[in-house]
């Protein structure tokens, strides 16, 4: 099987690449082969940052990378963190981050999870990206101990309970990072990469 690698420190992210392409690619993280990679992430849009994130390992690579970019959009605060999920409160911890959101949310409680996922080839110059999302609410406490993120507070539609309640076997299943991957690992099958 080809190898590719997945431009993130992130295990978590890592172990959900691994399962979704386990029959397809061996899919090893960039920090295999380098001590450092941090791109400056300064796009607007979740698949900008992703384009820059593959782009930017590739070229230090020069081997076929995964990317991706991700974040929670609330609809009451106009989709606010978005592409700055990661970077808002930058020092604090998630529990911190989530008890301020918390305390800004009026009744509209709607969200949405987004991935982009993006894979680039430096050596073809292919170029994909796609975008995956996962509707859901806020819930009114922060519940669970498991996922990672901003999944203690967040419900996933059909499901009563938090993405950190209902662990990562079922998650894995549904997320926005797991819809934005199998859409674009069914276009690298009919491309026969």
């Amino acid at each position: 099987m080809k190898e590719i690698y997945f431009a993130t420190s992130n295990q978590h992210k890592l172990n959900e690449i691994q399962e979704i392409f386990k029959n397809h690619f061996i899919v090893k993280s960039i920090f295999d082969l380098v001590d450092y990679f941090e791109p400056e992430e300064c796009a607007d849009s979740f698949i900008g940052n992703s384009t820059i994130k593959a782009v930017t390992a590739g070229s230090l690579v020069n081997k076929p990378v995964f990317a991706d970019d991700s974040g929670l959009c609330i609809d009451s605060l106009k989709g606010f963190p978005g592409v700055k999920s990661a970077r808002y409160m930058e020092g604090h911890t998630y529990m911190e981050k989530m008890e301020t959101l918390l305390k800004k949310i009026d009744n509209n409680r709607k969200a949405y999870f987004a991935s982009a996922a993006t894979f680039y080839d430096p050596k073809t110059h292919i170029l994909i990206s796609t975008e995956g999302r996962v509707y859901g609410s806020i819930s009114k406490d922060i519940r669970g101990k498991n996922g990672f993120g901003y999944d203690p507070f967040f419900i996933p539609e059909g499901f009563e309970q938090t993405f950190g309640e209902l662990g990562e076997e079922i998650k894995n299943k549904i997320s926005h990072r797991f819809n934005a991957f199998d859409k674009l690992k069914d276009i690298l099958y009919k491309l026969g990469l």
